[in-house]
């Protein structure tokens, strides 16, 4: 499979673990979702070594034909609003999250090889103060063979 060939879908959820979940099932057909104010929940808790109680496990909706790809969360409560499901069937392009070239929790950037070329794909949520427009205005990055720059900017205007 050559990168010309991928389907990308990509889509603002709103924190909805029912359309993630609904997407994740039924759209099997397509090679790479990209998912915009992501959900991130508690789905259990785990065994400890500082409390009884144990430690709360909270992550984004995971499913079994999918690699998952997102920032790691710096904290319990700041999850990063932006992530990527990888269909299990075109992984053979090797698909790796790239935080040392953009290390921001609302911008993801993954890259993957097609015949010995590294090329990106760039998912985006701006929040109302644009702290990621901002962040990539400010930052002089110069990614070469960016297939794709996609997400939900929050970019209004006024009429």
């Amino acid at each position: 499979m050559i990168y010309n060939n991928l389907k990308i879908f990509s889509q603002n959820i709103c924190k909805n673990a029912l359309v993630v979940n609904t997407i994740l099932e039924t759209y099997f057909h397509f090679d790479i979702i990209l998912i915009q104010e992501s959900l991130w929940s508690i789905i259990c808790s785990i065994s400890s070594s500082t409390s009884s109680e144990g430690d709360v496990l909270v992550r984004a909706p995971h499913h079994s034909n999918w690699l998952f790809f997102a920032v790691p969360p710096v904290s319990q409560s700041d999850h990063p609003r932006v992530m990527a499901y990888i269909n299990i069937h075109p992984s053979l392009f090797r698909f790796l999250l790239c935080k040392d070239i953009i290390n921001h929790k609302d911008i993801l950037l993954i890259s993957f090889f097609s015949n010995n070329v590294c090329y990106f794909i760039m998912n985006i949520y701006s929040d109302f103060s644009h702290s990621a427009l901002k962040y990539l205005k400010d930052t002089e990055v110069n990614i070469n063979n960016l297939l794709i720059m996609t997400g939900d900017f929050n970019i209004r205007d006024r009429l």
